[in-house]
């Protein structure tokens, strides 16, 4: 525990920090992109690399889907947003819809921690389901 006491719930100032997150997206924002992550923020993506480690890395996988997804309302769009929070852990899920699609293709979860008395995201993981094939029937 922190010591710092807010009159603002934990779930509602990490909303708060995911939903600035989410317009610096859609807006093309790159320093509120970076904003509340953590300097050793862990993601895993769809795309490659399997792992990014750091604010560097991290930062390039903006860069590449700015590159396929220009900046807009519809870039990035978290719904069905559902927060668990603590004292100085909490985590967060939610569906996206990227590029203008109209229902969800992506998953995402984040992983955040207090630190110093500030909420920042520490894990970022994007996910697509991955259709399995159809298995054939036995001969």
């Amino acid at each position: 525990m922190t010591g710092i006491t807010s009159t603002i719930p934990p779930e509602a100032q990490v909303r708060d920090l995911i939903r600035a997150w989410e317009g610096a997206i859609q807006s093309g924002d790159m320093a509120g992109i970076l904003d509340r992550h953590t300097d050793d923020v862990l993601m895993f993506d769809v795309p490659e690399p399997m792992q990014s480690l750091g604010l560097s890395a991290y930062r390039q996988t903006w860069e590449l889907f700015f590159r396929y997804n220009p900046p807009g309302p519809t870039a990035f769009v978290i719904d069905d947003l559902r927060i668990a929070a603590g004292d100085d852990v909490a985590f967060a899920s939610g569906l996206l819809r990227i590029g203008g699609s109209t229902a969800p293709v992506c998953r995402l979860t984040l992983g955040l921690q207090r630190r110093h008395g500030r909420w920042s995201i520490v894990h970022e993981h994007h996910s697509a389901p991955h259709p399995l094939e159809p298995q054939s029937s036995p001969q």
